[in-house]
């Protein structure tokens, strides 16, 4: 996009040409402060669920005042014809259905949903998640999942269902398994249609770094620098990028050198047995075959039902994995540094790769532990607890 903002940017001013953006992308305002960072001023629309179905990018469409696509990746000497074009007026086709408003439209989507059709499930799990938004994700999700129950084969409703998991995953909402279920669906979507890289390309926003093609989000401290110093204020994120999202691709597994010792190598530290604090295990793998390369996310929230909150006034929490014969850990300790308060709630975040060999026999378990500081309700107990994690890694 940057590329034909500067090469249109003169032809805009003189109202020669209107430019219009389509992004692949799972967070709008990403976009928004890219759009902002670049000084790139014209729409923008976001297809989190691919709907117009292009399996790579960019592509550029050159279209007429008359919405006729006269040329598809343009060379300069097309585009220069393009502009010193007169084209004729056809007679358009128009549709009732753009004067109906959105409600009447959803009703007449799920009226023909409810037939059990599993291209119109799909369409209403569609109106849903872009019309009510992701905070009806819950019911996006019922549609898809029905859809998929009478063509399990289908691509497009995998990928559509994982992209309606990680939306809500984002939310208060939220379920335990979202995250993961995200990324069931995409690698069901890349498996049924590998050539498909606008899939493959959000599993890798999240895998490991052997499979990246580049950083995905490293622009984003830049943007928000240059934007500052512009005077501006940069475009708020829901959601901020980190860990995978920033990590550089890498040509083979790094291996960080430690000199720290396990610190609880006898485990006699007394075990998180009340369930404080919450621990969600997702594997991303790596999205070719034979790869036995994944990205670990964990994540610890403090139980909210047992009114338990973080004690920061200690020391950081750590984790440490021990890898089995024959497997890697690009980091086998891991510090998380807590927040200056003395205390707080929030979801505790950690990523480290994993490597294997190719095919294992067996089911795969990597066994790892935190350590950390948690308090019970208001006035309660602060203790020093472990957790024990048994990492499951299936075979590719």
């Amino acid at each position: 996009m940057p590329g034909w903002h500067q090469k249109t940017k003169e032809l805009q001013r003189q109202n020669k040409i209107q430019v219009v953006g389509i992004v692949e992308e799972q967070h709008a305002d990403r976009t928004r402060l890219f759009m902002q960072w670049k000084q790139m001023r014209w729409p923008v629309m976001v297809d989190s669920l691919n709907l117009i179905g292009v399996s790579s990018v960019p592509i550029t469409l050159l279209i007429d005042e008359y919405g006729i696509v006269r040329y598809i990746r343009p060379s300069d000497e097309e585009f220069a014809h393009f502009l010193d074009q007169e084209f004729r007026p056809r007679k358009l086709v128009t549709s009732e259905k753009f004067l109906i408003n959105e409600a009447i439209l959803l009703n007449e989507l799920e009226a023909k949903a409810s037939g059990g059709n599993a291209k119109e499930l799909r369409a209403y799990g569609d109106a849903l998640f872009l019309w009510i938004g992701p905070e009806d994700s819950s019911r996006a999700i019922n549609f898809y999942q029905k859809a998929l129950e009478l063509d399990p084969n289908s691509g497009e409703v995998h990928f559509r269902l994982g992209v309606a998991y990680r939306s809500r995953y984002e939310l208060e909402s939220r379920e335990s398994d979202d995250f993961l279920n995200a990324v069931k669906h995409w690698k069901q979507a890349l498996e049924i249609d590998p050539n498909q890289y606008i899939w493959r390309r959000r599993i890798q926003q999240y895998g490991p770094r052997l499979d990246k093609p580049y950083s995905f989000y490293d622009w984003v401290l830049e943007a928000r620098k240059d934007i500052e110093g512009r005077g501006e204020k940069p475009v708020q994120l829901a959601v901020e990028p980190g860990g995978a999202e920033f990590a550089r691709p890498a040509k083979d597994f790094q291996v960080l050198s430690t000199d720290v010792k396990e610190p609880d190598p006898g485990a006699t530290i007394h075990r998180d047995t009340e369930g404080m604090i919450e621990v969600e295990t997702i594997l991303v793998p790596h999205t070719s075959k034979g790869e036995a390369t994944y990205r670990v996310h964990l994540m610890f929230q403090p139980a909210w039902k047992k009114r338990a909150h973080w004690n920061n006034e200690a020391d950081n929490m750590e984790i440490w994995v021990s890898p089995p014969e024959g497997w890697s850990v690009d980091k086998n300790h891991i510090v998380f540094e807590v927040p200056r308060t003395a205390v707080s709630e929030e979801r505790r975040k950690l990523e480290f790769e994993l490597r294997g060999p190719v095919n294992p026999e067996g089911e795969i378990t990597i066994p790892a532990y935190a350590l950390y500081y948690v308090c019970e309700d208001v006035d309660g107990t602060c203790l020093y607890r472990r957790q024990d994690i048994l990492i499951e890694v299936e075979n590719q």
